[in-house]
């Protein structure tokens, strides 16, 4: 039950902030974020997060900005899949295959480089961007995604308040659909969203996702490995109460976890054999976030320009932060760490990392995959929220990782900050947070295009380093201002 439940009657035109905010609490179902393990912050709100009375405005040449970072992240996927490819057949340089494989099982690279899935990439696209003053930072890219069904459903939400919510009130679900069909090449498949135990806390919504799927017209089901039928035709589920044969299968489990997963050899085969089209690919050289490294590398730069368009390569340059792959390695005399610098001065050991003052220590250190550290901020290590003595003991540690999981170091870029409303519970009144923001823009891959079809946006408090979902924070779809 919400505070106070707003007329039913009276128009939305004419809603103060207040009931704003408290009709969007009252069209949530209870657990609004729909994951397992959440909270509401209050006993009278549905939802673990603040909530505004309206969206993230987003001015027309910022968006414009984020639609056009979709088209260039696209052909960073393509260009990475490339590289990745000719590292293994000894075009370019073969330590860049070894990085990316370095830690999986065999058989997860052997697959992975199968001819079969040679030109398959990921048909979703999620970068966690930071606003910084005159420019936007990318800190990493997921192409398996939680918040799609959260997203999706705040964006109707708010669309129920006549905002323009960028992609539109149903863009996240029909997007998500049209990505489908993209991917199984026809009009009409039937689709079953896997979802594996270690990402059920996602289950809920990607239930409610599959709610929405089917309500348009296409025809889902949200299952666990375990409930996936195997045969030489195909994989098939139970939909509406028959055994019903999936032409694809959205893959919402990670490939470190594949040891863990009933049946997972047999969704693996049926994809080997074409018998559904899985999505993403299971290529998990192209799920590290070492990429980034890779990309600022100075010996590859010659490719990158080369595969990606001066445009593109030049975009993407200011946008992603400069990274370095932790590795423990020994250089020769003559070596240096490229574009890495202590006191104005070029390094060739991480042990000029140790003498850094708190100040110099904005730079963060995070899994590059292949690992449950890796998902969400789990992992995540900022130099400057730290002593001395624990940035000391989290570079040993990840330099120590690297045959298993290799980490990355990240410059640290401090967001700008914005004013957003949110009601408070306890004095029923409607309260502004300055704070920052991470914006995580969706981009489904359609017809060999990439679509931007909704951004959610995560206002924090500005004392917080790691920008993610929390009960401080204000969440809420992205609108068109000034349209």
């Amino acid at each position: 039950m919400s505070a106070c439940a707003c007329p039913k009657t009276k128009p939305v035109s004419e809603m103060d902030a207040r009931e704003r905010c408290l009709l969007i609490n009252d069209l949530m179902p209870q657990g609004g974020l729909y994951t397992e393990g959440q909270r509401p912050i209050h006993e009278r709100s549905n939802a673990p997060w603040r909530i505004s009375p309206e969206p993230f405005w987003m001015p027309r040449p910022v968006l414009d900005h984020i639609e056009a970072l979709g088209r260039h992240l696209l052909k960073f996927y393509r260009a990475c899949n490339l590289l990745y490819s000719q590292s293994v057949r000894g075009v370019q340089p073969a330590w860049i295959a070894d990085y990316l494989d370095r830690g999986k099982p065999e058989s997860v690279v052997a697959y992975g480089r199968m001819n079969r899935f040679k030109q398959h990439l990921p048909h979703v696209i999620r970068p966690d961007l930071i606003p910084i003053k005159g420019a936007m930072v990318a800190t990493e890219l997921d192409s398996i995604p939680g918040g799609i069904g959260f997203t999706a459903s705040l964006a109707q939400h708010y669309g129920k308040l006549d905002y323009p919510i960028v992609g539109g009130p149903d863009g996240m679900i029909t997007g998500f659909a049209d990505m489908v069909r993209s991917a199984a090449q026809q009009e009409n498949p039937v689709l079953g969203i896997v979802v594996s135990e270690e990402s059920s806390n996602y289950r809920p919504e990607m239930s409610w996702l599959g709610g929405e799927l089917n309500r348009i017209g296409l025809r889902t089901a949200v299952v666990s490995p375990e409930e996936v039928a195997f045969s030489e035709e195909g994989l098939r589920v139970d939909l509406d109460g028959a055994s019903t044969r999936i032409d694809v299968l959205y893959r919402f489990f990670e490939l470190f976890d594949l040891k863990n997963i009933p049946k997972a050899e047999l969704l693996l085969y049926a994809a080997k054999k074409g018998t559904v089209a899985m999505t993403p690919p299971a290529k998990a050289c192209l799920e590290e976030k070492l990429w980034m490294a890779l990309f600022h590398h100075p010996v590859i730069e010659k490719f990158w320009n080369t595969e990606l368009g001066e445009e593109t390569f030049i975009s993407l340059k200011a946008t992603f932060p400069k990274t370095w792959v932790l590795d423990p390695r020994p250089l020769p005399p003559h070596a240096l760490i490229p574009n890495l610098e202590v006191h104005g001065y070029p390094i060739a050991s991480w042990d000029a990392l140790h003498r850094l003052t708190q100040k110099e220590r904005a730079l963060v250190v995070k899994p590059s995959g292949f690992s449950d550290m890796a998902a969400g901020s789990k992992g995540v290590s900022i130099g400057h929220d730290m002593s001395e003595g624990d940035w000391q003991e989290v570079l040993k540690n990840a330099l120590n990782s690297f045959e298993t999981t290799p980490h990355i170091l990240q410059e640290f870029h401090k967001g700008a900050q914005f004013n957003a409303d949110y009601y408070d519970f306890d004095a029923d009144t409607v309260r502004r947070l300055s704070g920052r923001v991470r914006l995580c823009p969706y981009y489904y891959v359609i017809d060999g295009e990439a679509r931007l079809s909704g951004i959610l946006a995560t206002i924090c408090p500005p004392d917080k380093k790691l920008l993610h979902g929390m009960v401080d924070a204000i969440m809420v779809p992205c609108g068109i201002k000034g349209l």
